[in-house]
């Protein structure tokens, strides 16, 4: 018989009986484990070595070419402003009423040309006036001449004193100086008469009038009493350029003047204000003897043409001389020369593709390119196209490049 104990061990369903564990199953999980881990590390591994591969970008393409070589002329270059040869104030030499103007505010009027009529009429009364008197002492002298001839007629028959003839002598000379001094009035008279009509004393242009018709203006002959300024009037053809030559600049130019001589020693050449070239050429005509002691230069001038009126005083032009002949330089792009505190540079590149930068002397711009006076060979390459991609040290895939020359291209001055 049974004990309950084993009687309830025996009533146990035997599905909710203890399942003993099964090691088996539990090591094939691990290994699974350790198998997604392998395959995370090289997913990770993988996705790292291609992003690296992306960063790195391939060399930049930039532009490169051996400078230019070119013969260009040595000069210098300055900044002048043009000038009249004549300017005059025109102011009335007599005074009256302004009556007419016979031209407009900014004409170009040519010499002898009609500008302004005072009123004439007080100067023909004088005129009449003096004519009379004039007249008058004609005929006294006319008198006096036959009396003095009467007087002599009778001193040779004995009829007469020479007392008698000595003083008709005398009345006929009186009569004479009269008549001189008659004259005298007529030409002041015919002078004033003529002053009541300002004509242009030369050809040029004319500013704007000060007075109009009806004022009363006044007038003096010498200008040392008040006169009236009516208008201001300059010449064009030929034209002044003003300008100032440093000391340095000077001297160099002298070298070379004594150098070359004859008329080239003095050609200038000339770029007005909106000017892409030197379009114009002129005489240098002038240099001043002293050194100005406070700005250390001196002043010069020049003489330009200017049959189509086109260049006007007081403008600005560039204006450059040549100091040397022609001589080979090496030009390049002004864009690929870098500025470097106060130094200038160009980016070069080596036989392993690589850039180094350069320092270098620069000159004027000539065809629209900079001069590089020392600090590069006409074989070495240097970059003139994508340089803001370049940096020191850095490697390039190059290709190779064109430099344009201009001639007619306006040219600067130095690169500062």
């Amino acid at each position: 018989m049974n004990t309950p104990a084993e009687e309830v061990a025996l009533e146990v369903p035997t599905a909710e009986r203890p399942v003993p564990p099964r090691p088996v199953r539990w090591v094939g999980k691990g290994v699974a484990a350790v198998v997604v881990v392998a395959v995370a590390a090289t997913a990770f591994h993988l996705h790292r070595s291609g992003a690296t591969a992306v960063v790195t970008p391939p060399p930049p393409s930039v532009a490169v070419s051996t400078p230019l070589q070119r013969n260009i002329e040595g000069r210098l270059g300055f900044l002048g402003q043009f000038s009249p040869v004549n300017r005059v104030e025109l102011r009335a030499q007599v005074g009256g009423t302004l009556t007419q103007i016979h031209f407009k505010d900014g004409d170009v009027v040519h010499k002898g040309d009609l500008l302004f009529e005072i009123d004439p009429e007080p100067y023909q009364i004088k005129l009449s006036e003096a004519t009379a008197a004039l007249e008058a002492a004609n005929a006294r002298l006319a008198l006096a001449t036959r009396e003095l001839s009467r007087a002599q007629e009778l001193q040779r028959s004995e009829a007469g004193t020479v007392e008698n003839v000595d003083q008709k002598v005398a009345e006929q000379r009186a009569a004479q100086a009269a008549v001189d001094s008659a004259n005298a009035l007529v030409r002041d008279a015919r002078f004033d008469l003529d002053r009541c009509r300002i004509v242009a004393p030369f050809t040029g242009r004319i500013g704007t009038h000060l007075v109009s018709t009806g004022n009363l203006v006044s007038g003096s002959r010498a200008g040392s009493g008040p006169t009236t300024l009516l208008a201001t009037l300059v010449s064009l053809d030929p034209i002044y350029l003003d300008f100032d030559i440093s000391e340095n600049d000077y001297a160099a130019f002298q070298r070379s003047r004594d150098n070359r001589g004859g008329p080239l020693a003095d050609a200038v050449a000339v770029s007005p204000t909106g000017d892409s070239g030197f379009s114009r050429s002129g005489t240098l005509n002038f240099i001043d003897n002293t050194l100005d002691r406070s700005s250390g230069t001196i002043h010069a001038r020049a003489t330009i043409p200017n049959a189509d009126l086109a260049l006007t005083p007081g403008g600005f032009a560039r204006i450059r001389l040549a100091t040397t002949a022609p001589q080979p330089a090496l030009l390049v792009p002004d864009a690929a020369v870098l500025e470097d505190q106060t130094d200038h540079m160009v980016y070069v590149v080596g036989q392993d593709d690589v850039v180094t930068p350069r320092k270098v002397e620069v000159g004027d711009l000539r065809g629209g390119l900079r001069v590089i006076k020392s600090g590069l060979a006409p074989s070495d390459r240097i970059v003139i196209d994508g340089i803001p991609a370049v940096h020191p040290g850095a490697k390039i895939a190059p290709h190779a490049g064109v430099i344009p020359f201009s001639p007619a291209q306006g040219d600067a001055g130095a690169k500062s």
